[in-house]
């Protein structure tokens, strides 16, 4: 047990510092008008790599991160990360996960979902909702290309701090 909220508590922590360095980025990208949307990264190491309670358990404090700095309802991040991380953890045994490319492969389709299930959700708020697409599409293609650029540090980043504090990925393949 001490094991397990130890690697949820770890994996976490990558989240929040993910969180940041995004949002800061977000807020240096704002005279340009360019929003990184990537929520695909908050879920799938965890559901690759990482049993399903603790894996689980990631996935939703980083929902519920997302959903207390966010203008909308507050489970809105925290109900999509879970819907995406219960596919993925249900698909890692057909993929193979310990592949860079194929979790690449995997955060570029969550976030693309994600991003698109969410869009659909927030779009009735938008005064103009035909106008809102053209701006979304174009913030979707810049957080895949930053998303096919950061995944494979962030992966290794997120395994290097759960060795670094002695929380292994020994058993994370049950």
């Amino acid at each position: 047990v001490l094991s397990s909220m130890r690697r949820t508590f770890v994996i976490f922590l990558t989240l929040l510092l993910l969180w940041t360095l995004v949002a800061e980025l977000n807020h240096a990208l704002t005279p340009l008008r360019v929003y990184l949307f990537v929520p695909g990264l908050f879920v799938v190491y965890a559901a690759f790599m990482l049993p399903w309670n603790v894996g689980v358990s990631a996935s939703l404090l980083g929902g519920l991160l997302c959903d207390a700095t966010t203008p909308v309802w507050f489970g809105t991040h925290l109900l999509l990360f879970a819907g995406a991380h219960a596919v993925l953890f249900h698909l890692r045994n057909r993929l193979p996960r310990e592949d860079t490319a194929t979790r690449v492969l995997a955060t570029l389709l969550a976030n693309l979902a994600i991003f698109l299930l969410f869009s659909f959700i927030q779009i009735g708020a938008s005064p103009v909702p035909a106008a809102a697409w053209i701006r979304l599409i174009a913030d979707l293609v810049c957080s895949q290309i930053f998303l096919a650029l950061l995944a494979p540090w962030f992966f290794s980043l997120q395994t290097r701090a759960l060795v670094l504090t002695h929380a292994g990925l020994r058993d994370n393949l049950a």
